[in-house]
């Protein structure tokens, strides 16, 4: 029992009351803020079980206006950001399905700011904990702004927005000590996680390497819930969003995050703003999946249901346009700190589903803007201004722009001339759509939603090998840093519902036997509302393996803006280096020298070059491939270098591609490397052919193979 709950009162009666209540224990019933009891903290109040959330609901309001403010000025989550100007340019205009201006004239060029982000950590926090990323584009549009606020995950932890709280509140910092910073690997966490099985399917993601990705710019987007696109006939389809990086989709290797952590915090903040200053600027295409509304029950999951995603396979991605971000911000606090993004910022031909989590987040994300900016006028801060004119009456308030001119602030009215008008056309203004409602108000969860296993053990049997070697080791990870033996073994046994060979191994490292989850599994609904024993709706869209849902068989085309290391000193071969270097320039990747001292370097011909880094600041860990070029001189100099043997032992440990001269074979000797076994990730000097081998070697990313040979101690 936590501690007894301080409860006001001087009548005789609640006296006694309150005291007879301690007694019994019942003094650690939930309540709201005004003393009263909640019988129900799993599910938001709706207009039937698959239905829309209702305003009335003041418990979900009192729950989330508190959580909204409680910590100011910087945001509760996504607080660590980085963003950047661009555009968005539509392929085909989608004049089929909705009306939005923006998706049905191919010639217009929207502009865009978008926020990547961390989810859990503080503004000070690194870039490179395991977390999802936020991705969310702010489309200034000729029908107002337009929010599409996502992340690099399809789908999330919590099925209904009353969750959102107790989620963050388990993943924060714990409040008694204020730790882990950025870090979900604790006490609090994995026991709210373990006691809700909605969040399997996204603890497999978050536990994957979709988690720690390269770059911002090597990473997905999703819009997450499904909306609506309506068309001008009223014809409604359900639409999930993609975003989808031409780079390709790539991860970091756990190990090196956590040393990026240390060597450069800011390292996916850099990333894209370097990318954006030498004009090789980042691009993601936009694609959709579309529902018919006939088509919304056929399925083996609920469409409505957050912790779902549709299958590539089932419902292909429609490719519609391209993102492209061209300019980074002028001021950091100005821009990327004041940027107010909100579902609810629509614009006509797009509209809510009765996705509970959605719903509850359309209320969230004012309030909370109002907390950390401090006015209802945040949108007249100009990061936040559309590019069309307002016109409405809403005027005053703290932080006021906006010289509003004229006698008259209501409507309807005579005095000013009846103005602002309402859109009375429906072509013209927004339209919610007509969905019918004949359903009783009612706090629950739809049967269809109850289904927790399915698509967890969908993504688990669709990564490859090397990418399921990873989420165990996460696990073990995670679930190692738990104090407590009862968390640690009631997650060990949800993991069986996912799959039992994931569930044994992780159980082993731990020293646990993983057995069968007590019952009922989920401890947060009614005992005959429990998930135990449901089964998804049988039918022909039900697949054991998504090929989309592995990184395995992401884009690897592609070298533009890898950062390759030239490992040097005096005597070089510099005519390998130089071919080396225009081969991979001439492929849009980015080479830096790195030497013993941070000064000019001679080759063995007499020729002089720059030194972008020494020893002492460089890391592997911030390159994407190692080249050390010949020259005898040069590769004794280096083999003098504890940091140059360590830094290609470190760089062959994460995996990645390394070219070496004839010379330079000693420096490898030097190292850990086994040159007796196979690996297309080890290129030796070969004329010409090693150039190519190794821009096609660096385009495949990472040679994760190499994980199953003996550890390098690097």
């Amino acid at each position: 029992m936590g501690k007894k709950s301080t409860k006001p009162g001087n009548e005789t009666g609640k006296t006694e009351q309150l005291k007879a209540d301690t007694e019994n224990g019942q003094d650690e019933f939930l309540t709201t803020n005004q003393g009263l009891r909640i019988n129900d903290n799993q599910n938001s109040l709706k207009s039937g079980e698959r239905g829309a959330t209702l305003l009335e609901d003041f418990i979900l309001r009192e729950k989330i206006t508190h959580f909204d403010h409680e910590r100011i000025p910087e945001r509760i989550v996504h607080a660590r950001g980085s963003a950047a100007h661009g555009y968005f340019e539509l392929y085909e205009s989608m004049a089929k399905y909705t009306t939005a201006g923006f998706l049905n004239d191919t010639k217009i060029k929207t502009p865009v700011f978008v926020r990547f982000s961390t989810v859990a950590g503080s503004r000070g926090s690194s870039d490179l904990a395991r977390d999802a990323r936020g991705f969310a584009v702010k489309f200034y549009t000729q029908e107002g702004n337009y929010d599409l606020v996502g992340n690099n995950i399809p789908v999330f932890f919590i099925q209904d927005a009353m969750k959102f709280p107790d989620l963050i509140h388990a993943v924060k910092p714990e409040p008694n000590h204020e730790m882990p910073q950025a870090a979900s690997a604790h006490d609090t966490f994995w026991d709210f996680i373990s006691l809700m099985p909605e969040s399997m399917h996204m603890i497999m993601w978050v536990m994957s390497d979709r988690a720690i990705p390269r770059s911002y710019r090597m990473m997905e987007g999703f819009g997450v819930h499904t909306f609506r696109f309506i068309n001008e006939k009223g014809k409604s389809h359900f639409v999930k969003f993609h975003w989808k990086p031409l780079l390709g989709v790539h991860s970091v290797a756990w190990d090196e995050a956590q040393n990026i952590s240390g060597k450069d915090p800011d390292f996916h903040r850099r990333d894209l703003w370097e990318a954006i200053e030498s004009g090789s600027f980042p691009e993601w295409e936009f694609g959709v999946q579309l529902v018919e509304e006939k088509d919304e029950f056929k399925f083996g999951f609920d469409l409505l249901d957050p912790t779902k995603l549709i299958p590539e396979e089932i419902v292909p991605v429609k490719i519609i346009g391209k993102l492209t971000l061209n300019r980074n911000p002028d001021n950091f606090f100005a821009e990327t700190e004041q940027v107010a993004f909100h579902p609810g910022h629509l614009v006509p031909g797009i509209d809510f589903s009765n996705d509970p989590l959605l719903q509850g987040r359309l209320f969230s994300y004012t309030d909370t803007q109002l907390s950390r900016l401090g006015s209802p006028n945040f949108h007249e801060i100009p990061i936040n201004r559309p590019v069309v004119d307002i016109h409405n009456n809403q005027r005053d308030g703290h932080m006021r722009h906006t010289i509003n001119k004229g006698q008259t602030s209501y409507d309807p009215n005579t005095l000013g001339g009846g103005c602002p008008f309402q859109a009375m056309v429906k072509k013209m203004g927004f339209t919610s759509f007509l969905e019918r409602i004949d359903s009783k108000k009612i706090r629950s969860r739809s049967k269809s939603f109850m289904d927790h296993f399915g698509q967890a053990t969908l993504f688990f049997n669709s990564q490859s090998e090397a990418e399921q070697e990873h989420i165990i080791n996460a696990l073990r990870f995670e679930l190692s840093k738990v104090q407590s033996p009862e968390i640690r073994q009631r997650m060990v046994n949800l993991l069986t519902q996912v799959d039992k060979k994931l569930a044994t191994q992780v159980a082993e490292e731990l020293g646990l036997t993983a057995g069968k989850p007590e019952m009922p599994m989920n401890h947060s609904v009614p005992a005959d509302e429990d998930p135990k024993g449901y089964q998804p709706k049988k039918g022909t869209q039900l697949i054991d393996r998504s090929g989309a849902l592995s990184m395995e068989h992401t884009r690897k085309d592609s070298i533009q803006t890898r950062k390759i290391a030239f490992l040097m000193a005096n005597g070089f071969d510099d005519a390998a280096c130089t071919a080396m270097r225009k081969a991979l320039e001439a492929k849009g990747a980015v080479v830096k020298v790195i030497a013993p001292k941070l000064r000019m370097l001679t080759s063995a011909t007499g020729i002089q070059s720059a030194v972008d880094e020494s020893f002492l600041t460089a890391a592997s860990v911030t390159y994407d491939a190692v080249y050390i070029p010949g020259g005898a001189k040069s590769v004794a100099a280096l083999l003098q270098e504890a940091d140059a043997i360590h830094f290609v032992n470190e760089a062959y440990k994460h995996c990645k591609a390394i070219a070496f001269g004839a010379d330079a074979v000693k420096l490898i000797e030097a190292s850990y490397i086994d040159m007796k076994q196979p690996d297309t990730g080890l290129i030796p000097e070969k004329g010409t052919v090693q150039k190519d081998a190794f821009i096609k070697a660096i385009a495949q990313h990472r040679f994760w193979e190499r994980e199953k040979m003996r550890k390098v101690p690097a």
